[in-house]
């Protein structure tokens, strides 16, 4: 007996024990709604709860696999729904705030555990046996007794499986294997870039006289953002409350010029953070794991699960869109061109570090209307009491803030949501302000998603989270956001609503797991409200005065909606245009970035192109997200919201028939049944671009 051997061994068992006693994912949470204990998890308990998590997931599969038993709904697609509960609790909170408070430390695990977590993943979704009983339930699904709902996951998981390669040779499985894991640190390699050279960017002001234009606010914030990082003067940065309103307002434009470039170059230069071969790897790898799936391109790949289908029909909205909006968005860039020559002369030509600044002075010339007049009137404070509002008025729900639920960051605040009949309904997370270990933009996400136990009927409820990057509070001053940010903040809550009316028993098609060129509709429909005077007269007070925001103001916002629509719609397009050129590719790519996203996205371009721009190196919506081959969704869905907001115009703004419609047939089914499905029994009919043109002001009635 080797007594050494043994002792080594048991010190070992303890240390671990001690640890994983420590380690607040291995114990009963005891906090409200069973929400994460973020004031308890550090970054040391990740590692070993995600290892463990693994093992325990690794044994629920292979209780699945070893069943004697022939496979049935239960004991085979049931039990594989519901395996992995410590991982997938640990994953989420770990991936989650990988983009929402992150640190050097936690990228470095990341990197460091992807090749585990893809190993892993592969090891269940290439499992033989796993994937034969699959297919048996599904190969029987007619006579099987199953309910639509019961019918629909059993498909969504077979499918899944066959789309991550169940059904390639052995080969070929080891070469998927290959690729994935190529993958998955390719795109995390490409997020990290691009939030470390945001972060790294700072543009510090020191003379006064370079702040000319700018809004006292925006000084402020500057001023503060100065002082956070220990200098003197005012720091800029590529952060949108910074970027945006300095490239609208600043009368220096060799300094807009300076920011957009810097903003528009992000991982192009000669440092560790180019993202130039990444976007060719990422492209490349992409269309290896389509073609090894029997496709032609990643786009077909896709789509193939998509309500768009194909590229075809990808294309054709592209295209539509363009020959609606082109001729009108033409005509916006000629007045503004001329707008500027009245000032700079006329061989003054107009460039994209012009074109912020110019709108925002001919916008208020044309309107009397500028962003900075509704700040006062758009406190953080009264425009969540207004949107919160909004909610309670359409669907009746409540919200009440818990301090008791623990919270990720000091900013962050979590409130309990309950519906109309007092049940508790949600847990919601609101992060409003930009922060070093937060990427930029916004987004939903949750923490855990809803579902029901088949048998007791007992319901887990979902905990969501809304994330922004929203113009901070300064000494002196409160947050007070632009119309856009209150825009941004109408859309990830409509995302937010959709997860918190999730009602399906299956939490993998619960909420917003529905198709990505659906899951925009209840975001963007949400934006509509923006311009509504009933909705804007319940909050919209002066932070100052509490008086009302004017009836002309309001008036001005809708006078002013549509001012340079084309334009904008075009630049989504050529976005969208972008991702399809990329990802409908059939042969490696090996060419100039640059050059092929120049051509990519030329027929819907209206400003004149700047050779050292490139997007494709910081586009993390197709390259670092979930949007490869799906950002033409914003404008497919944009025509649903357009077409389902008519609803609401023509019989009520807050209509109860309306609004518990839209509620039980879009937001709550998830992915239960098929979108279009889902749509036309609330609509009673397919959407037509009609309603988006009428909106825009392309089509007059």
């Amino acid at each position: 007996m080797n007594i050494r051997k043994i002792t080594a061994t048991l010190v070992a068992s303890c240390i671990i024990s001690m640890i994983n006693a420590q380690n607040p994912f291995f114990e009963k949470y005891n906090t409200p709604h069973n929400t994460a204990p973020f004031d308890k998890i550090k970054v040391e308990h990740y590692e070993p709860a995600i290892i463990e998590g693994m093992r325990q997931h690794n044994a629920d599969i292979d209780a699945i696999v070893n069943n004697p038993a022939a496979p049935t709904f239960d004991n085979t697609i049931l039990a594989y729904e519901k395996s992995g509960e410590l991982f997938g609790h640990v994953g989420t909170v770990f991936g989650n705030l990988q983009s929402a408070e992150t640190n050097d430390e936690m990228l470095d695990l990341a990197q460091k555990l992807a090749p585990a977590l893809n190993e892993h993943s592969n090891n269940i979704q290439l499992n033989a046996k796993l994937f034969a009983r699959i297919k048996s339930v599904y190969d029987q699904m007619d006579e099987l007794n199953l309910n639509p709902e019961q019918k629909r996951l059993t498909e969504k998981i077979y499918k899944g499986f066959v789309r991550y390669g169940a059904n390639l040779s052995e080969a070929d499985q080891q070469k998927y294997r290959k690729l994935s894991e190529k993958l998955n640190l390719l795109s995390l390699q490409f997020g990290q870039n691009n939030l470390k050279e945001t972060n790294e960017y700072t543009l510090l002001l020191t003379d006064k006289s370079q702040l000319i234009g700018l809004p006292d606010d925006v000084i402020a914030a500057a001023a503060e953002t100065a002082k956070e990082k220990g200098k003197e003067g005012w720091c800029f940065t590529l952060q949108a409350p910074s970027y945006i309103p300095f490239m609208q307002y600043s009368q220096n434009r060799d300094l807009r010029k300076e920011l957009y470039l810097a903003y528009n170059t992000k991982c192009t230069k000669a440092n560790d953070y180019n993202n130039i071969e990444i976007v060719k790897e990422l492209v490349n790898t992409r269309m290896e794991i389509a073609q090894l799936l029997g496709f032609d391109n990643f786009a077909e790949y896709v789509l193939k699960e998509r309500m768009a289908e194909n590229s075809e029909a990808v294309y054709a909205l592209l295209n539509q869109l363009i020959d609606a909006y082109m001729p009108i968005a033409q005509n916006e860039y000629q007045e503004l061109q001329e707008f500027a020559r009245q000032n700079q002369g006329t061989d003054f030509q107009l460039m994209p570090w012009d074109w912020g600044f110019y709108a925002e002075q001919l916008k208020d010339k044309k309107f009397n209307f500028n962003e900075e007049m509704l700040r006062p009137y758009f406190e953080l404070e009264n425009v969540k009491k207004g949107v919160f509002g909004l909610a309670t008025q359409l669907y009746g729900i409540t919200f009440k803030k818990n301090s008791d639920i623990p919270v990720y960051h000091k900013d962050v605040d979590a409130y309990e949501v309950f519906d109309k009949d007092g049940k508790f309904l949600s847990v919601l997370y609101t992060d409003f302000h930009p922060r070093a270990g937060k990427r930029s933009g916004a987004w939903m996400t949750d923490y855990k998603g809803q579902s029901k136990d088949e048998k007791t009927g007992k319901e887990t409820r979902p905990h969501v989270s809304i994330v922004m990057n929203f113009t901070k509070p300064t000494e002196s001053k409160p947050s007070l956001l632009t119309y856009d940010e209150f825009e941004t903040f109408l859309h990830e809550f409509g995302h937010a609503l959709h997860g918190m009316f999730a009602n399906t028993t299956y939490e993998s098609m619960s909420g917003t797991s529905v198709y990505r060129d659906f899951v925009e509709l209840p975001s963007q429909i949400m934006e509509n409200f923006a311009t509504e005077e009933e909705f804007l007269n319940t909050f919209a007070k002066h932070y100052q005065t509490g008086e009302n925001i004017p009836a002309e103001l309001i008036k001005r916002i809708k006078d002013a909606a549509n001012f340079n629509a084309a334009y904008t719609c075009l630049r989504q397009v050529s976005f969208g245009l972008l991702d399809m050129a990329w990802f409908t590719r059939n042969t490696p790519f090996t060419g100039d970035v640059k050059a092929f996203e120049k051509e990519a996205w030329s027929k819907a371009q209206i400003l004149p192109v700047v050779d050292e721009t490139c997007m494709s190196t910081q586009f993390s919506h197709i390259f670092a997200g979930g949007y490869s081959a799906g950002y033409y969704s914003y404008k497919w869905a944009e025509v649903l919201d357009a077409d389902a907001f008519s609803m609401f115009k023509e019989k009520g703004l807050f209509n109860q028939e309306v609004a518990d419609a839209f509620r039980y047939n879009i937001l709550s089914t998830g992915g239960t049944e098929h979108p279009m499905v889902i749509y036309k029994r609330f609509r009673g009919q397919e959407p037509t671009i009609d309603a988006l043109l009428k909106r825009n002001g392309i089509l007059v009635d």
